[in-house]
């Protein structure tokens, strides 16, 4: 069976609204309504460029939104993109390991997003262990629910290269991380980790195990990452695509990285003893506190 070239929307109505209108209004207030930013994004022609990377999360709006909205804020005032790479854990199993849609465009009720066929073509060049596989996409949520953010930003001036990681290995993460930076190499390009933290603990855990996975990301290092989701069974379901941007991000030059916001499902539902938790990270070429 032929896969597309056009990816269809498959969570709208779902993880956030199907019309339009009613997503643009909710994504708004993610940036407007506490505990967002507090203020709409307005990216900046002539912002400093200095994010490489972002992690943010992955859940219905109501839920993550706000979280994320913070990480899309700094991006917004850090000026104009060419390209996202957005990476994101496969949550259906299907397709390759490490699966790039390599051509066409994904739907959202916001429009069309292109991809970016050259970048793709590039990342597939530069290792093997990525393969062109729309398959691994098709039923996830993990990458589409980061467009309208974008969508929103830069309207259809940004292309993407979505990536979806089934098996993580750290040496296949750092090694598909290095080939995202040779393939962005000159572009003006961020590369984005989709990924929730602690999965469906009580949340005073969830803080104790998130805190060790950030404080690994914090310091830009993959295999530190890989060690204490490993060691201590945190229940994170993106550390691999986050290795992958943090091995992508070093080799692009960053240098530092920054903790923007921190949320659990419990701040929403009430539930304080089953909780999801969010969080939103920038990484640098700069500093911290040196960007602007």
């Amino acid at each position: 069976m032929a896969m597309p070239v056009t990816r269809a929307p498959v969570v709208a109505g779902l993880f956030y609204p199907e019309t339009a209108d009613a997503l643009q209004q909710q994504i708004q207030r993610c940036f407007l309504d506490a505990p967002g930013p507090g203020r709409l994004p307005l990216a900046a022609p002539e912002g400093p460029r200095q994010i490489l990377g972002l992690v943010v999360p992955h859940a219905g709006l109501i839920y993550s939104g706000q979280v994320a909205a913070h990480a899309y804020q700094h991006l917004a005032e850090d000026g104009l993109l060419e390209v996202a790479i957005i990476l994101a854990p496969n949550h259906h199993g299907l397709g390759a390991d490490n699966a790039v849609w390599h051509e066409g465009e994904w739907e959202t009720p916001l429009g069309s997003v292109p991809v970016a066929v050259d970048v793709a073509a590039a990342i597939l060049a530069a290792t093997p262990l990525a393969c062109a596989d729309p398959l691994a996409h098709l039923r996830d949520h993990a990458i589409e629910v980061q467009l309208p953010f974008l969508q929103l930003l830069y309207g259809a001036g940004l292309s993407v290269v979505p990536i979806s990681m089934k098996r993580y290995e750290l040496d296949a993460a750092i090694e598909l991380g290095e080939a995202i930076a040779t393939a962005v190499a000159g572009r003006n390009a961020v590369v984005i980790a989709s990924c929730d933290f602690t999965h469906h603990e009580p949340v005073a855990r969830a803080l104790a195990q998130d805190e060790r996975a950030l404080e690994a990301i914090e310091h830009l290092d993959p295999a530190d990452l890989f060690r204490q989701v490993q060691t201590h069974g945190i229940t994170t379901c993106g550390y691999g695509p986050v290795a992958a941007m943090l091995a992508a991000t070093r080799r692009m030059g960053a240098v530092s990285a920054q903790r923007l916001a921190y949320r659990t499902s419990g701040d929403v539902t009430g539930d304080q003893d089953h909780v999801v938790a969010y969080a939103a990270l920038k990484v640098m070429r700069q500093a911290n506190g040196q960007e602007r």
